[in-house]
Formats: C-alpha cells, structure tokens, sequence
C-alpha cells in the first residue's frame, strides 16, 4: 500500500536514499540542497539506515570521497546545488570515466556572479557533457520516483555511469505538495542488492582506476564510454516499465501532452512544465491545437524519439531556464539538433526564462503560445532567441 503525505522534494529525496540504505554518503551542505542531506544525516544518526556518512570540507571533496567509496565497492550517494556543482567539476569526469554508479540529487539553483540562491538549470546544463546521467522532475513526486530509478538504471550491469536526478531549486526542494510514498520493503525489493564490479578492495584481484592512457588508447576509451550511453534509453525504459508494475506511475524518457495531434507545441523541463499545461488547456478550449514535451532524460539525449515526437508539429518554442552566452539555450540546441535530420520539422523558436528563480507565469506562457499560433500561420520566425518575463 502506497503512503501519501504532504511534503517538500527534499523530504521526497531524502526518504528515498533512507528506503534505499546506501553504504556510503558524502555530505556538504549549500542552499537550496542542505536540507535533503540534513534529514537523511538524522536518517543515519537514529540508526534508520547502516549508512558511513563523509562530512568533507567542500563538494569537491564529497565527490572525491564517493569515487573512492564507489570504486572500493560501495553503493555510494551525494547530493549538490550551484556552484557546489560546478567545484566538483573536475571530479564528475572521473567519476563517469571509472564507471562508476553514484547517485546524486541536483537541486537546480542558479550560479554566480552575481550570487543567487534561487532555482534556475544553470548548474545542471553545465554538468551536461561530464558524462553522467540526468533525469529531470516536475515535481516532489517524480524527483522520489526518479531517485529510486536511478539506482536500477546506474547500476544496472550494461551501464554503470553515475547519475543526476534533478529538481528545481526552491519550488520542489521547498514547497510540500501531496505525494505518495512506497513501502520501504517495496523499494528494497525493487532496487535490488549492490552488485559490486572489479572492486578495489578485492585484494585477491589487484586493479587500478583511471591510470595514465595517453595517445595510444584514450580516444578509443571515450568511443567505449559514449557506446555504454547509448544503451542507457532502452535501460531508463526497462526499469520504468517495472516501476510502474509496482506503483501504477508511467514513466518514459520524456512526457508528452496533448502533443498527438499539436499544431503548435512547448518544449520544457521539470516544474514550469505544469503551469504550461494548464494554459495550453484553455487554448485547446479555445479551438488552438496546442501541446507539450516535457524532457525527463536529457542525457543521454533522445534525438531520434524527440524527433519522431515533434514532426507533425508546424511551430515549436524550447524554453531554457538557463543560458549559453553568445549562443542559443542547451535545451534549444539539443532539440534543433534532433530535428536538423527531419524531412519534415517544425518552425523553431527560443525563449530564456526564469532566470534566478525569476517567476514563470501562465501569462509567460500564454504569451509563448500566441506568438507560435502567429509563426505557424504566417509561416515566419521573427526573432529564433528571446527572453520573457525580463525587465527591459
């Protein structure tokens, strides 16, 4: 039987890693993640999980600690936001280049300069190309389900990378919305014992991580590492299938609404994809055929789905929460990139929103949708990037 309770997203993340009982967490605070590490650090110091918890002098460190932990033969776990992100930068390289399957919920906040604590997808887009795994949330709900996922999908035997399931800053990490807990036996079950892979401290078997590979083997060994991500979609879709066995919740690698027979449709992640949703039903009363994508794994990035997805569609907006300066937002350029090999694609447009946790309104979106009913009419992009909701 499912529990439903009121609570915050960080709460949602921390009872998951606690129903989980990982062996090793490293543990940093820094707004707006301190709170998921402080309730799962109460989880470990009430003896409700068998959890050794690392308290290093910064996120780099933390990182650290878990590719140790992980390649001594631990299931290993973290959490970060921001600019502790970006300080483990180095780390999350070696982290996917030893293979190695740590957990870490990233609570999206912007990054400095100037300094902002609030939620934007500045951290997360900047992590995109380090080689790990990233699912997306809309809400509490999703960033449980999410976190539980991840375990199967990471350690899954043909995959072994590390994994990011990420969630907005603030609006899920702080706001308590209903959500339904599973039984903790129920995700023992479903996540299954660690299965250790060439550990380091099995000293009958003597081994190395990440030793010096220069010229004559390391491009082969990064070919090897983007094969094994190309075999993680089919994973997410595997262990999503038997997820939804257990909680009756249908998971894909990204969400579609009221997109089957769209006209005109938004591409966007994690918590504005819900207020999208409610504007594009009262356009759909309106007789305008709007719909909507909403990404959940964007790395790997499903080109040819997302693709398949969008193609009947005459004008679509990407909407990034996070900006690539002098260039086009990275949820933009990934789909363009998707679409770029379709006969037949929709007109494309790029909206930059919510910058700082600046607020994303129905009228952003209504906005958004009026303008792609003129684009599709009219057969014409006027302007490719722009940003809404900003003071002029």
């Amino acid at each position: 039987m499912a529990k439903v309770v009121a609570v915050t997203g960080n709460e949602a993340c921390a009872n998951a890693l606690r129903q989980v009982n990982p062996d090793v967490c490293g543990i940093y605070p820094i707004t707006p993640q301190t709170d998921m590490m402080q309730r799962f650090a109460s989880f470990i110091a009430d003896g409700k999980v068998d959890t050794e918890s690392i308290l290093v002098e910064s996120e780099h460190s933390s990182m650290s600690a878990c590719i140790g932990a992980a390649a001594a033969g631990g299931r290993v776990v973290t959490a970060t936001s921001s600019q502790g992100l970006a300080l483990m930068w180095e780390m999350l390289h070696i982290a996917s280049g030893d293979r190695l399957p740590i957990i870490m919920p990233v609570v999206n906040r912007a990054l400095s300069a100037p300094l902002n604590i609030h939620g934007d997808h500045s951290d997360a887009m900047g992590a995109r190309d380090t080689g790990w795994i990233q699912l997306w949330s809309e809400n509490a709900q999703e960033a449980y389900d999410n976190t539980i996922q991840a375990f199967r999908v990471a350690e899954h035997m043909d995959i072994r990378l590390p994994a990011m399931v990420c969630l907005d800053g603030f609006i899920i990490s702080h706001s308590i919305e209903r959500m339904e807990y599973l039984e903790d036996q129920q995700v023992k079950d479903f996540v299954g014992p660690f299965r250790n892979f060439l550990p380091l401290l099995d000293l009958d078997k003597p081994k190395s991580y990440g030793p010096l590979i220069l010229t004559d083997l390391y491009h082969e060994c990064k070919r090897a590492q983007h094969e094994v991500m190309t075999k993680v979609a089919d994973v997410v879709l595997e262990v999503a299938k038997d997820f939804e066995k257990l909680s009756g919740r249908k998971y894909g690698i990204f969400e579609t609404y009221r997109l089957e027979d769209a006209d005109i449709a938004i591409v966007i992640l994690n918590s504005a994809a819900g207020t999208t949703k409610d504007v594009i039903d009262e356009f759909r009363d309106k007789g305008i055929r709007a719909g909507l994508l909403k990404p959940r794994l964007f790395r790997p990035f499903p080109y040819t789905e997302i693709a398949d997805a969008l193609r009947h569609t005459r004008a679509v907006c990407v909407m990034d929460r996070a900006d690539s300066f002098g260039g086009y937002g990275p949820l933009f350029m990934e789909v363009s990139s998707a679409l770029y090999q379709a006969e037949k694609r929709p007109l494309l447009m790029n909206k930059i929103y919510g910058l700082g946790g600046r607020d994303y309104l129905p009228s952003h979106a209504a906005q958004v949708l009026t303008e792609l009913t003129t684009v599709a009419e009219s057969g014409k992009v006027s302007t490719i990037k722009e940003y809404i909701g900003v003071r002029e």
